[in-house]
């Protein structure tokens, strides 16, 4: 057997960590890694044999016992016989195995599955062994201890948090620095500390046609210009006018001069974007009202196996068109139930896969006209809201429209005070597909909007047109 079909080198993505996997034999499956190299006493023949240190990091549910004797040090290089030549020849070929990255995150996951199949499949064993009479020492009244045993196979030890023994721990996550996906809007920024933190819903609120997959085409532009991967999951729109409207906004001009660019600088524009968007965008289109949770946790898992994609947040067009992987939409189930599940399943996956989730919801008839919007204006299910980290509302009308201003009124916050910057305006170009921060001049226009006002120092009578004409008073005569 050479050494290629025994042995698999393994190495992480930032090669941290090199290890090697046993392929075949008694000890296949076992991975361990080498620490220091040293030499022995010389032996009869003059030769020098090589001591190896090494840590087992997978023993593959082999006990520990098996590996203290001389097949496995045989296995490890571990030799009186091998001389330095024969260590250099080994050392050579094990440098022409090929790397394999490793999803450490994975590799846990999968192995602890395994462990726990593998758990229960012994006990199932076991179990037929006593019923059919072999196993003298246990009898049948074991067998549920035997099970219970088995489905509490799992690396996590951790069972609740412990007030006084984990102080260490909890003063370190009270100053770990959150990992958060930021915006490139200032305002948002403030309001969230930073941004969009994982393991969280964040759903904004808005009427028809005011600006939710604008606001979130948008967002997704800005995450994967800051190198951030981006899962867009659309069941309004078909994919082709998602990646059209992040076009738009990416190469920052008119959706209707999209269409009349001529070939050569459309591919010079994708050419310039390859250079300045160093993250990755996955825009994936389902029927509306068909897919649900457990749809898009196959989707994330094809595409870390088929693309390595993993997702940094994840953007939801929009919530209350997804259908709920635990009841049926029908007569049987009301709008609040089947809301509020669809939002508590999404906000499951957020946490299973540590990502944050942006989505959106409709307003109320009534909310579509309000120009002062509340939680109350929700459509289908206050469920929603009641689940959701972070909600905002977003409202447009004519007057706003004329001065291309959007208004965001916070409604609910658990990163942040909503009470500070409760209200603010971003500029908005819907041709576009583009917000920014606008003008402190602006933000002046807001009736309690919880801003700190001591930065717009301006005065009313500079902003007049006499005054605009008249600051300077360096010639002025008392």
């Amino acid at each position: 057997m050479s050494i290629r079909d025994q042995y698999v080198f393994i190495t992480n993505k930032n090669e941290e960590m090199q290890c090697i996997g046993i392929r075949k034999g008694k000890f296949e499956g076992v991975v361990y890694k080498y620490g220091k190299v040293s030499l022995g006493e010389e032996n009869k023949d003059g030769d020098l044999p090589f001591k190896f240190e090494y840590d087992i990091l997978d023993n593959n549910m082999i006990p520990r016992e098996e590996f203290d004797n001389d097949s496995f040090f045989t296995l490890l290089g571990d030799r009186k016989d091998l001389s330095e030549i024969e260590y250099k020849k080994v050392v050579d070929i094990i440098k022409t195995l090929n790397p394999t990255e490793v999803d450490f995150d994975w590799l846990v996951d999968h192995t602890e599955k395994f462990c726990k199949d593998k758990a229960i499949h012994n006990a199932i064993v076991d179990g037929i062994s006593i019923i059919d009479g072999n196993d003298k020492n246990r009898t049948p009244d074991s067998i549920p201890s035997i099970l219970t045993d088995a489905l509490a196979v799992c690396f996590n030890n951790a069972v609740g948090h412990d007030y006084i023994g984990d102080a260490d721990s909890r003063f370190e996550y009270y100053h770990r620095i959150e990992e958060r996906v930021p915006f490139d809007l200032d305002f948002f920024n403030k309001v969230t500390k930073g941004g969009l933190p994982t393991k969280t819903l964040n759903v904004a609120l808005a009427g028809t046609g005011v600006g939710k997959s604008l606001f979130m085409c948008h967002m997704a532009a800005s995450s994967i210009a800051q190198g951030k991967n981006v899962l867009y999951i659309t069941l309004e729109m078909a994919e082709e006018r998602i990646a059209e409207r992040i076009d738009a906004n990416l190469m920052n001009i008119s959706m209707e001069d999209l269409h009349s660019l001529p070939k050569k600088m459309f591919d010079s524009k994708i050419d310039e974007l390859v250079n300045k968007v160093n993250g990755k965008l996955i825009i994936k289109e389902y029927p509306t009202a068909t897919a649900n949770s457990n749809h898009f946790r196959g989707l994330i898992k094809e595409l870390a196996i088929k693309k390595s994609f993993k997702p940094d947040i994840i953007f939801i067009d929009y919530l209350n068109i997804c259908s709920s992987s635990r009841f049926k939409g029908g007569a049987n189930i009301n709008s609040y139930t089947l809301v509020k599940s669809i939002a508590e399943e999404l906000r499951g996956l957020a946490v299973e896969c540590n990502v944050p989730i942006m989505s959106a919801t409709q307003t109320t008839r009534s909310g579509f006209v309000s120009s002062d919007i509340g939680l109350e204006d929700t459509s289908e299910s206050f469920g929603l809201p009641a689940t959701a980290d972070f909600m905002f509302a977003l409202v447009t009308n004519d007057k706003l429209e004329d001065k291309h201003l959007i208004k965001v009124k916070q409604l609910k916050n658990r990163y942040n005070d909503p009470t500070i910057n409760k209200t603010f305006y971003l500029k908005i170009d819907r041709a576009k597909m583009r917000l920014s921060d606008a003008s402190l001049e602006d933000q002046s226009d807001l009736v309690d909007s919880g801003q700190d006002t001591s930065k717009i120092d301006t005065s009313l009578f500079d902003k007049t047109s006499f005054g605009k004409r008249n600051l300077d008073f360096s010639k002025l005569k008392v």
